[in-house]
């Protein structure tokens, strides 16, 4: 296990160098002047020169390449234009509440999608499988930010069951979780669809199998069969799923974090947007290749700790 691990490990090298070689690519290929978008246009040459210069855009390509790997592999990606505070600085001020969000709403996905999915399974074309159904369906097609909105009606405006503004007034355990339920649950609400929809196909394979078959004909326990040898068979492409979505998850974590008015990364990289902060904003996107780039990490090493064939291979 030791050495799969490792394995993955180094393979997630050259992934990260290609991930941060279009992330240098694409803030560069943008139309248009950089300093003109920050300063205006009605800025002097000599200003646009000097903030060019501080940009290190006056440099030849390939220098700007290699200063820019560098500097990520140093842990420095860069000052804010507008604070003059390192952009990590910025960014762990608000990180763990991203993180936070996206635990919570990975917690409610694979707590409510698979126990769903296999009932839905097990009652196919039942009452329990139609409101599965109607449960992934409703989860794939709204959007994060109208989601969120009719959360915010329901629960926060007419019910008054929670904060309007999701953003913990104090540090007690009490508050931040009522701060998290809204923006956790319009996050996780995506992947429970998802979840559900696979674990449902996949039970429907699982439990006609002559395995199955086998171990209801020697008197196993339903619930043993189910839950023990058809869900672990089953567990799999649930990883797959999970770890494709993780990506989606960080992206719809921004929108819900604007809608919600949460700390987060979302409201920086708007912030960012507003300000013109160049250097915040590709810090950002340095830190947000970081994140997808170690959730699939994650997610291979799961897959050996779920199949070992996966590992042993």
């Amino acid at each position: 296990m030791i050495q799969f691990i490792l394995k993955r490990l180094l393979l997630a090298v050259p992934t990260l160098v290609a991930v941060l070689t279009v992330v240098f690519v694409l803030v560069r290929v943008v139309p248009g002047d950089p300093t003109i978008v920050i300063l205006g246009d009605q800025a002097s040459e000599a200003a646009r020169a000097d903030l060019r210069a501080r940009l290190g855009l006056d440099r030849p390509i390939l220098v700007q390449y290699l200063a820019f790997m560098g500097e990520v592999a140093t842990g420095d990606i860069g000052r804010s234009l507008t604070t003059n505070r390192p952009v990590l600085e910025d960014v762990a001020h608000v990180l763990p509440y991203t993180i936070e969000l996206t635990l919570a709403a990975l917690v409610i996905g694979v707590g409510i999608g698979v126990p769903l999915g296999v009932v839905a399974a097990r009652r196919r074309d039942g009452l329990a499988d139609w409101l599965a159904r109607i449960v992934s369906l409703a989860g794939v097609s709204f959007p994060a930010f109208v989601s969120g909105i009719l959360l915010l009606i329901v629960f926060a405006v007419e019910l008054r069951w929670f904060p309007v503004i999701s953003t913990p007034r104090t540090g007690s355990l009490l508050d931040r979780l009522g701060a998290l339920v809204l923006p956790a649950l319009n996050l996780g609400l995506l992947m429970v669809a998802y979840v559900t929809r696979v674990t449902r196909s996949g039970m429907l394979k699982a439990l006609s199998e002559d395995y199955v078959r086998t171990a209801r004909a020697k008197g196993m326990p339903g619930r043993i069969v189910v839950w023990r040898h058809a869900l672990r068979n089953v567990l799999v492409p649930v990883v797959t799923v999970v770890g494709l979505y993780l990506g989606v998850l960080i992206g719809n974590a921004v929108l819900t974090e604007i809608v919600f008015n949460r700390p987060g990364l979302g409201k920086l990289i708007v912030t960012a947007l507003t300000q013109r902060d160049y250097s915040l904003l590709q810090g950002l996107m340095v830190v947000s290749a970081f994140a997808i780039v170690i959730a699939n990490v994650l997610t291979d090493i799961t897959y050996g700790f779920v199949d070992p064939r996966v590992s042993a291979s």
